[in-house]
């Protein structure tokens, strides 16, 4: 994978050198998505026109045969397979084959993006398509004079990506992009992208048990959607032939584009993508069924403002835990909003800030609900500095409505990681370590600790790790009779070197008086 991850870094930093310094990376991260995405669709729609019509040859031109004699059939096909349409001569490689005949102009690709849009309309697939790609503006002045010959740039910076090598394009370009040129971007964006190994313990943890068979999950749902990388995640830990829906809502209109691509990218259909624009805790969504899911992930934005009004106790996903969480902490209204959507045999995991395990008020009134009601099943510190957003320690908090066991696990796992660049970085034995002491569920000296109710009740339901696992190290023993003779021997030292210093004064200064004078000063400092 080294050769092809280099090839699709290559080609990103590449379409950045284009577009680097007419508009900061968070902005012309949109038009290197978009177009990579757009490109995908190009490719889908070409191997959708060769596996239903089974012709061999040059996929373009079999599809412009189509296009022009068997036009109703083939685009007939592509509604049932694809849900839209992108004509023979709006295709991206159409797009490279005009730029190298030097035809290429901006409204060429501004009316493919527009076609494209146009095209779902009145269908199934319209909601899905719905303004994807509207942060693609190409009348900004963002782009200079030659907005064409810009645009020219970057398609062809990015015409050699290889969508068939196995592996999650859109969130590896994604994550390059944030890493490498977009830091400052990152700090805006990093709330939404959840770094792939904190997805992979959250999906793995979700989905023991119900990876196939009766028991597969089959609904999954992110209620701060980001860039849909948590939902993916967790599909790919599922290894039954069940179909899985993909449910979740996302506040930013340009993230959620983001997820909607990220999602198709990997070849989840269009009717099998439940998600929605809006605001989470503002107005609950899904309100009709399936309003309840196999498994439920997010990593929320944290410590985030909301609207705590105290009608909002009356609000069926609140109301059973006697407070609302405070204006400027809405952590606890996220997990409680993820908590409603689940299953009574689900599993839910969330990152969370550590404040949410010992502050008191109404956030400790909230925590203690939690835990009378036998809700909360594991909390695992993560290491600090794992994420692009921030730098501060976080968690994974495992939860389930039906526990037979009484008792809450927790695994300090924030001192295991390692080192790359400006991040922390948990390696594939940290993340199996995590997962393997969850199964486990056993105490383990300095990592991990199954507190029982009393245990916590006696703690005040206090649930701050280090109250249950201990990861002192002592200091090893001091020898004092060694100590005190490498003293002396230090002492015998400094008093040799004083003499040979002394003695080779003497030598250089000879009978000069003067000189005799500062010896004496130099000596007297030596002794001081």
């Amino acid at each position: 994978m080294k050769d092809s991850s280099q090839t699709l870094e290559q080609s990103l930093w590449n379409a950045a050198n284009v577009l680097r310094g007419k508009m900061d990376a968070n902005e012309y991260k949109n038009y290197l998505l978009g177009l990579i995405f757009y490109r995908f669709l190009s490719e889908r729609t070409l191997q959708t026109v060769i596996a239903e019509t089974e012709e061999d040859g040059d996929p373009l031109t079999v599809y412009k045969r189509y296009w022009t004699d068997q036009h109703e059939d083939i685009v007939e096909v592509l509604y049932d397979s694809l849900g839209f349409i992108i004509k023979p001569d709006e295709l991206f490689d159409s797009m490279v084959t005009r730029i190298q005949n030097h035809q290429f102009q901006v409204s060429d690709l501004k009316n493919a993006l527009f076609n494209l849009e146009q095209s779902v309309k009145g269908h199934e697939s319209e909601e899905d398509f719905d303004g994807l790609f509207s942060d693609i503006d190409l009348d900004s002045t963002r782009l200079g004079k030659n907005p064409s010959q810009v645009m020219n740039d970057t398609i062809m910076a990015l015409k050699d990506i290889n969508f068939n090598e196995g592996r999650d394009v859109l969130g590896d370009a994604y994550e390059y992009l944030i890493s490498e040129f977009a830091m400052s971007a990152g700090k805006k964006a990093g709330e939404f992208y959840t770094p792939r190994t904190v997805s992979e313990i959250i999906s793995k943890i979700v989905t023991i048990g119900h990876k196939a068979g009766k028991e597969q999950i089959r609904s999954v749902y992110d209620p701060a959607l980001g860039s849909g990388s948590l939902l993916l995640t967790v599909a790919s830990q599922v290894t039954g032939d069940l179909h899985i829906s993909y449910h979740g809502q996302e506040l930013n209109t340009t993230t959620f584009n983001l997820a909607r691509m990220n999602l198709m990218l990997h070849g989840v259909h269009y009717e099998d993508i439940y998600v929605r624009n809006g605001d989470t805790l503002d107005a609950d969504w899904p309100t009709t069924e399936p309003y309840q899911f196999d498994a439920v992930v997010m990593n929320p934005p944290y410590s985030a403002h909301w609207d705590n009004n105290e009608k909002r106790l009356s609000d069926p996903r609140f109301r059973d835990y006697g407070a609302l969480a405070p204006k400027s902490k809405a952590d606890y209204a996220f997990l409680l909003h993820g908590l409603y959507h689940l299953k009574p045999t689900g599993t839910m995991g969330i990152v969370l800030p550590h404040g949410v395990l010992f502050r008191g008020a109404k956030e400790g009134k909230i925590r203690q609900q939690l835990i009378d009601k036998n809700m909360i099943d594991a909390v695992i510190g993560l290491p600090a500095n794992i994420f692009y957003s921030t730098s501060i320690p976080t968690l994974i908090m495992i939860l389930k409505k039906n526990r037979e066991n009484k008792d809450v696990l927790f695994i300090d796992a924030s001192n295991e990681f390692s080192k790359e660049k400006n991040q922390n970085v948990l390696t594939e034995d940290n993340i199996n370590k995590i997962v393997d002491t969850y199964k486990a569920r056993k105490n383990v000296d300095k990592y991990a600790h199954v507190a029982n109710i009393d245990e916590i009740k006696e703690n005040e339901y206090n649930l701050n790790i280090p109250r249950y696992v201990d990861t002192f190290e002592e200091e090893p023993p001091v020898d004092v009779d060694k100590l005190s003779a490498e003293m002396q021997e230090t002492d015998t030292q400094i008093s040799k070197l004083e003499t040979d210093i002394s003695g080779m004064l003497d030598d250089l200064v000879g009978q000069n008086a003067d000189a005799q004078q500062q010896l004496t000063k130099i000596k007297e400092l030596f002794k001081k």
